[in-house]
């Protein structure tokens, strides 16, 4: 449902949030590599060079001409794209930044160093081979020959910081098998659904090349006991290549056969591997054998630090908050009063009433809070970065609960059974009550929300009949030629980007301000944070996790049913309803998607309700 994709990216000081940054170790660094390792380390920085050399002796060769041919720029562009393929398991993994000047999607990234002052703010734009794309695709325009040669060059430069860094930093074993896993992971949420290709369409012979690659590697980790894991990339690079057409790809069929047992079996490999490792704090558990195991997602990744993870004891006291109408102003509403569990933690309503003017609304939809914490930022305009600032924000928005936390903590602390819970969650020498606490009861009880437990859920978890065909069709549709998933990504269905899940990602889509009048929606949305102007009209992108059980849509509530949400999206979003706005980042193009087609991909949404 995309073309182009808005990554925030937020460094974060003193935030001990989802990364890639060990929180614990046992592992010393390596003084010296491995044979394996070494062999490992010179096979990529082999394939870096060779995509070098094309991209620099053929690729800009071909660009440079006084008259470019398109037909032979576009031949050289897609072995470019599986060049790269070949090592972008290592690049991703291990020196990320510098792969996303190679094929970063085609929109201005944010760095943000402080949400609490946005004029540190800076937009860098794009570059590398999603870029280029838009460039050759459908049809090379040589209008624009001076700004691709200038994107090709930059690929040269990029790709030699690239060659530098495997150059110079040896690959431990633990390393290389967790960055294998977490390829067959990339494969599954972007590389299927076209995530990178959005243009050329060749997404699917991309992936073939990826576990080409792979099971190279993996070759120096195999003995007798496990050549299973050859045959199954050897059968997983033959399906791809027996089915290469986008459209028609099946998806449920590749993840359940091939991706979800090869991943498993590296994952062996990973758990029977003799010698040191770390620990990451990261969204996707280190340990999971696929993307579907049941926990294999890290309510805790986005805590303020360890002291703040989950317990029984708070979320015991974080329930007993949340139904408490005593902690807002008027002592009339809780938060459970527009979280209602009954409608998944919404209210049913496009917006709730003001707290103290029931004439009045508030700015935005009540999202669900169900799987709330597999997210790394709050709100639709990104604001919050933890549940904890989330819960600060709403409790003293005197529209929403026009509370105060030193109101609280007197009325809770003068509560003998309050008392006691707040003991039983913190325990300390210090007897006293604090909002931190407060706030990260009540957070507490949201993370326990994650129920990654539907019919969808059962299906990939080894269930062949728990889903039916039309809702088969419907998934594969989601994933392929609706283009649904290259925004809502498999398995959370939600904005935070696999496989490393760390960035959430918002969207500018052109959502009418009604049904009746197609005009933009005024609510600027994460422009209002941040003042990027390519961000004006940019919301999160949600979970569609129970999207069946959460209307109305959008966040301002403007669409009642999913069949109207299907032909917002099937028409182009907002450029479709004749809004004009530049920076829209969903496809402004018709889907062509059917009746039957859009009943299907309904039908499988509504398989994401949790039991």
């Amino acid at each position: 449902m995309y073309r182009k994709m808005a990554i925030v990216v937020f460094l974060v000081t003193g935030l001990s949030i989802a990364s890639f940054t060990p929180f614990y170790s046992s592992y010393t660094q390596h003084t010296a590599a491995s044979p394996r390792e070494e062999r490992i380390q010179n096979i990529v920085l082999d394939q870096v060079m060779s995509f070098q050399n094309y991209i620099k002796d053929t690729f800009l060769v071909e660009v440079g001409k006084d008259h470019p041919d398109s037909q032979k720029i576009r031949q050289v562009f897609l072995k470019s794209r599986l060049l790269y393929k070949k090592f972008e398991w290592a690049a991703e993994y291990f020196a990320a930044d510098l792969a996303e000047r190679l094929n970063g999607p085609p929109v201005q990234e944010i760095e943000n160093a402080d949400l609490l002052d946005p004029s540190l703010a800076r937009a860098i734009d794009p570059m590398g081979l999603q870029v280029i794309e838009e460039s050759v695709y459908p049809q090379f325009d040589t209008s624009g020959k001076n700004k691709l040669v200038v994107g090709v060059t930059n690929l040269v430069t990029n790709t030699g910081y690239l060659v530098s860094y495997f150059t110079d930093h040896p690959l431990a074993d633990w390393r290389i098998l967790d960055a294998a896993k977490l390829e067959v992971f990339r494969i599954i949420a972007l590389g299927i659904s076209g995530f990178d290709a959005q243009h050329s369409g060749n997404s699917i012979n991309e992936c073939a090349e990826s576990l080409n690659s792979l099971q190279d590697v993996l070759r120096f980790y195999l003995n007798k006991n496990s050549t299973p894991l050859l045959q199954d990339l050897s059968a997983a690079i033959s399906y791809l290549h027996d089915n290469a057409d986008f459209d028609s790809f099946d998806r449920a069929v590749f993840i359940t056969r091939f991706a979800n047992k090869i991943s498993a079996k590296i994952a062996r490999l990973e758990r029977d591997l003799h010698g040191p490792g770390i620990k990451y704090n990261r969204m996707l558990r280190q340990e999971a054998r696929t993307l579907f195991d049941s926990g294999a997602f890290n309510v805790n990744a986005f805590t303020p630090g360890p002291e703040y993870h989950v317990t029984d004891a708070k979320v015991v006291l974080g329930e007993k908050l949340f139904y408490d109408a005593s902690l807002s102003g008027t002592g009339t509403r809780s938060c459970a009063s527009c979280h209602n569990p009954r409608l998944a933690f919404t209210d049913g309503l496009a917006k709730e009433r003001d707290l103290h003017d029931t004439s009045r609304l508030i700015l935005r939809n009540v999202p669900t809070l169900l799987d709330a914490a597999l997210q790394s930022n709050y709100f639709y305009d990104m604001r919050a970065l933890t549940l904890e600032d989330q819960v600060k924000d709403v409790i003293a928005n005197q529209h929403e609960m026009d509370g105060s936390m030193e109101a609280i903590i007197k009325y809770v602390s003068a509560d003998t059974s309050y008392h006691t819970l707040f003991v039983n969650a913190f325990p300390r020498k210090n007897k006293e009550i604090t909002a931190n606490e407060v706030a990260n009861a009540l957070a507490s009880y949201v993370r326990s929300l994650v129920k990654l437990n539907s019919r969808f859920d059962e299906y990939m978890r080894g269930k062949e009949n728990a889903l039916s065909v039309q809702e088969l069709k419907g998934f594969n549709l989601f994933m392929g030629k609706a283009k649904c998933a290259t925004c809502h990504f498999a398995p959370l269905f939600n904005g935070i980007t696999p496989p490393k899940y760390v960035m959430s990602e918002t969207e500018v889509l052109g959502v009418p301000v009604s049904q009746k009048d197609s005009t933009i929606d005024p609510d600027m949305g994460y422009y209002g944070v941040i003042e990027i102007d390519s961000y004006k009209y940019a919301f999160k992108v949600p979970t569609i996790r129970n999207v069946d059980k959460t209307a109305p849509y959008m966040h301002n509530g403007v669409y009642r049913t999913l069949e109207q949400v299907m032909d917002f999206y099937n028409n182009g979003g907002g450029a479709g309803l004749g809004i004009n706005l530049p920076n829209q980042t969903l496809s402004k193009e018709n889907l062509h998607l059917t009746e039957k087609e859009k009943e299907d991909i309904i039908a499988f949404m509504r398989s994401l309700d949790s039991k």
